[in-house]
């Protein structure tokens, strides 16, 4: 059965919910000395640590999502569970990080946050819900329905007084051989948008680095394809994805083609890199530069 505009709409109260819960676990646990541990096979710091609290969480997560798995013939994909592959095989499923921006959290800054997505088992995004425990903010998404933030429509100014260019990285990005042409490269195009100022921001987990993209009027983030596994995976971009596609602003992969949110030989998201914009013009020119690059 498909999904009904209905049946999204009680599914993303569930979402809400289940994020509201998880962070409230996060917010006490801030400030706290947290042990770290570490998965094997991650390509950076950033994505291999994880502590008690995403563990929590994401108990915390699917103990709230769990009942509409049967009920909505529902998969599963949970960044600390196996993933069990049935997400190839249900209508849709929930796409969960507990705790995006580990590292973030553990060193008490702003960046971090929960994500849940719902994604269709054709890898389009139905909803996405992100909340911030510092700012306490929850932004949400639900295909057709529209883009909201604490629960109220969300809207964008075509003018802003701001006219900084923002661009959002992760921090092996912003460590790589190629960040130095990039940013000179962003700082030319900085310019030909007429805005005053190029500002590098390099702590936040990916859900919020596509969340403060989506909140100017000037402001990219993006990562480069790469041969080995890493560049993120379903559960960083999947919620994101859900808001860009409500608020009409481009969410591709490198190439400017669509998200492969159901990637089926694997859950990392190297294979296309990924690219978030505030216009289509950053967008086009984002991937022009990539394309010189490699030629």
């Amino acid at each position: 059965m498909n999904l009904t505009s209905e049946q999204l709409c009680e599914l993303s109260k569930l979402a809400i919910e289940a994020a509201l819960d998880a962070g409230k676990l996060i917010q006490s646990y801030t400030g706290k000395d947290l042990k770290q541990q570490f998965k094997t096979g991650a390509s950076s710091k950033a994505s291999e640590v994880f502590t008690e609290v995403d563990l929590k969480a994401e108990k915390i997560i699917i103990e709230k999502l769990a009942p509409s798995l049967n009920t909505y013939n529902l998969a599963l994909l949970a960044e600390e569970s196996t993933d069990d592959g049935l997400r190839h095989h249900k209508q849709a499923f929930w796409c969960i990080d507990p705790l995006d921006g580990t590292l973030p959290f553990t060193e008490g800054v702003h960046g971090y946050s929960v994500s849940i997505a719902l994604v269709a088992k054709n890898g389009s995004p139905l909803i996405g819900v992100i909340y911030d425990p510092v700012k306490n903010d929850i932004y949400h998404a639900i295909k057709d329905q529209g883009l909201f933030k604490n629960r109220e429509k969300w809207g964008f100014k075509h003018e802003s007084e701001d006219k900084t260019f923002y661009f959002m990285c992760d921090r092996s990005f912003h460590e790589s051989a190629n960040f130095a042409e990039t940013k000179q490269f962003l700082e030319t195009l900085s310019k030909e948008l007429k805005c005053d100022q190029l500002k590098v921001l390099h702590q936040g987990g990916g859900a919020m680095n596509a969340v403060l993209t989506l909140s100017q009027p000037y402001a990219c983030y993006f990562k480069y394809p790469k041969a080995t596994l890493g560049g993120g995976s379903l559960w960083d971009f999947s919620a994101s994805a859900a808001l860009f596609a409500e608020a009409k602003r481009p969410s591709t992969n490198i190439f400017g083609e669509a998200l492969d949110l159901n990637r089926k030989d694997s859950t990392f998201m190297n294979h296309q890199g990924v690219l978030y914009a505030s216009t289509a013009e950053i967008s086009a020119a984002i991937q022009e530069f990539h394309t010189l690059l490699n030629s």
